[in-house]
């Protein structure tokens, strides 16, 4: 069973030593539980090398702790201090300009330089040697928002040195990777691993398995930069780690970093990821503007349900305005309490609201806070203590298994970043409009990674899933729909023979492929149309959708289907629709803003809309939840 608790993220550091006490009581006061500090301080700790101030943090985690807070300490290895940058000029990340990332904000460092991982190994070694084992302390961060910033990708000295080194334990061979690589094209072999520079800066876009071996290479610095800091704090603590990952960020595998923690958290900012992360038309943002879109959340909580192994919190909430993105709206009122319980619905053990107090200087000053910067309370502070109430009354249940799996894969979202073929191609943007149309139908949705056990499911999806594992259709034991631009690549980039699909069973072939802009979609014969993207598809597999021209568009064999592009809303709905009808999967005709979420006793309606939605025998109020028991 799963424990609902609601926490905040507090910056001791910031505020008068005095006011602490007072806080605290206030935190609880408001039905607080968790309180993360820790994971900017380090030129407070250390505020010179090897001269080290804990005091201020022994006292920060006994207010907190003695008013029955219950404490998430982070390592503040985002934060490199300028003491430190100044003893390793060369740590700093580099842009594919060539130019440094400097000091003077935040996550300036390389994941590929050894020198800077020592130092991280050192802090976070004395970290746990000091508060291992603090009572107040039960659970630990690692860093702060891997990929932040474009963050994952630096073109810097230690990154091209690690960079050849990753390549020659890979390949063993020059003449394994120019094979792997097919660099007879162009000239482009090599004699020596020395030889190889990083794939920027080249006259016309570099070999796309070039580039794509330095993305897996820079997601694998990551996993190491994480593990170095899990493998010091395993040795000295019994509490879980946990790392917080973000909204639309692909630049590493997640999954391969939380088989090291024990909790994954993400960093839900609705409001803000709106405008630049969603795949949404203007009259979308325009209807959501002050609500979030109806399906980034809920996209992210099945993610991170999954990379966290089934353990998740959103450790970062948006409260109110934040101050980054282009445009900075105000919540609705209620949209604090929607988002929490909407988490809680996914199945998230903790909601902890960014940040406790609006800071007044610096550059989050204009990011709202539970309190104002003198202290009043916000708006959200009233909506966290009525979930934090309801919280209390609500019986505890756990998330039930969906019959629905959409698989997600970063490998995929790094190949169709270097090669997209069409401008609009992207890995997350398909991914996303399929989990959006099984959400419109009313559906709950497990996002699995490609290795999953995928037997159980109803109905799986795979699109724009580059390679896909060996044994993948064997392990499908309900209808699956794979594409467009399903086993698409080898893992080296190059087009496998035989051709795509190479389904078992399925006798279909992706003869030729093309791109459209949205002048170009192509209508279907039972309607909508094909965006984006579309294959010819030649083999003699039945027929379930075709073009307007009698060209197949969707496939099948028994239960195996392949889709040759990208459907349109209209399309896809109808497309869905009829899968759930074979599968005994019952639908819902949703209004726009609505959406529904199940757990294993309760049935959840959200409203994202601006007004009250009646839906059958009831009535949800506008920003509203409601729920029912199942």
């Amino acid at each position: 069973m799963t424990q609902r608790t609601l926490g905040t993220c507090y910056y001791p550091e910031h505020w008068p030593e005095e006011i602490w006490p007072e806080d605290a009581r206030r935190m609880v006061e408001a039905g607080l539980t968790w309180v993360r500090i820790g994971e900017f301080a380090w030129s407070r700790i250390e505020p010179a090398p090897d001269r080290l101030d804990w005091g201020w943090l022994d006292r920060a985690l006994e207010t907190l702790g003695a008013a029955g807070l219950k404490i998430v300490m982070g390592t503040p290895t985002a934060t490199p201090p300028r003491w430190l940058v100044e003893k390793l000029p060369d740590m700093l990340a580099v842009g594919p300009d060539g130019r440094p990332r400097g000091f003077g904000s935040r996550r300036h460092y390389c994941f590929s330089h050894a020198g800077y991982l020592d130092e991280c190994r050192r802090i976070v070694t004395l970290l746990a040697d000091r508060y291992g084992a603090h009572p107040h302390i039960h659970a630990w961060q690692i860093d702060n928002e891997y990929g932040c910033h474009d963050t994952v990708v630096s073109y810097s000295t230690a990154a091209r040195d690690a960079f050849r080194d990753w390549c020659a334990q890979t390949y063993q061979s020059p003449g394994a990777l120019n094979r792997a690589w097919g660099n007879v094209f162009w000239s482009m072999e090599y004699d020596d691993f020395a030889q190889i520079d990083l794939p920027t800066a080249t006259v016309t876009e570099p070999n796309p398995a070039h580039a794509l071996a330095f993305r897996q290479f820079s997601s694998d610095m990551v996993v190491r930069f994480n593990r170095a800091q899990a493998e010091i704090l395993r040795a000295r603590t019994r509490a879980p780690l946990l790392h917080n990952y973000m909204g639309r960020e692909v630049a590493f595998d997640h999954y391969a970093v939380g088989a090291d923690l024990d909790i994954a958290t993400w960093d839900s900012y609705p409001l803000g990821f709106l405008e630049d992360r969603v795949p949404a038309s203007d009259d979308g943002r325009a209807r959501f503007l002050r609500q979030g879109h109806p399906d980034m959340q809920a996209f992210h909580h099945d993610l991170y349900r999954a990379v966290g192994r089934g353990r998740w919190w959103v450790i970062e909430q948006q409260p109110g305005p934040v101050n980054w993105a282009a445009h900075n709206p105000a919540p609705l009122p209620g949209m604090a309490r929607l988002w929490a319980w909407e988490a809680f619905a996914h199945g998230a053990e903790a909601v902890c609201y960014f940040r406790w107090r609006q800071v007044p200087f610096a550059q989050e000053q204009h990011h709202a806070g539970l309190l104002r910067p003198d202290s009043a309370p916000a708006p959200a502070l009233a909506e966290c203590r009525l979930v934090a109430d309801e919280l209390a009354a609500m019986p505890d249940a756990a998330t039930a298994r969906a019959r629905v799996a959409l698989v997600f894969d970063y490998a995929s979202a790094w190949a169709w970043q270097v090669q997209p073929q069409g401008a609009e191609f992207d890995h997350f943007a398909i991914c996303f409009a399929f989990y959006g149309a099984l959400r419109r139908l009313g559906l709950s949705i497990d996002i699995v990674p490609p290795d999953a056990d995928l037997s159980g499911y109803a109905l799986v999806l795979a699109p724009g899933l580059a390679t896909l594992p060996d044994g993948f259709c064997e392990g499908l034991t309900g209808t699956a729909i794979l594409g467009p631009r399903t086993n698409a690549k080898t893992a080296q980039m190059a087009i496998p023979v035989p051709l795509p699909p190479a389904l078992p069973g399925l006798d279909t072939v992706v003869e030729l492929v093309e791109t459209m802009p949205a002048a170009g979609a192509l209508p279907l014969a039972q309607g909508g149309r094909l965006v984006h993207w579309a294959e010819q598809l030649g083999g003699t597999a039945e027929i379930v959708e075709a073009r307007a021209d009698g060209r197949p568009a969707l496939v099948r064999a028994g239960k195996l289907h392949y889709l040759g592009g990208w459907p349109d809303a209209d399309a896809l709905d109808r497309i869905l629709r009829r899968a759930c009808a074979a599968e005994g999967i019952a639908t819902l005709d949703l209004p726009r803003g609505l959406r529904v979420r199940d757990t294993d006793t309760h049935r959840f309606w959200f409203n994202y809309d601006m007004k009250p939605v009646r839906f059958e025998d009831r009535e949800i109020p506008e920003a509203g939840v409601l729920w029912e028991a199942l």
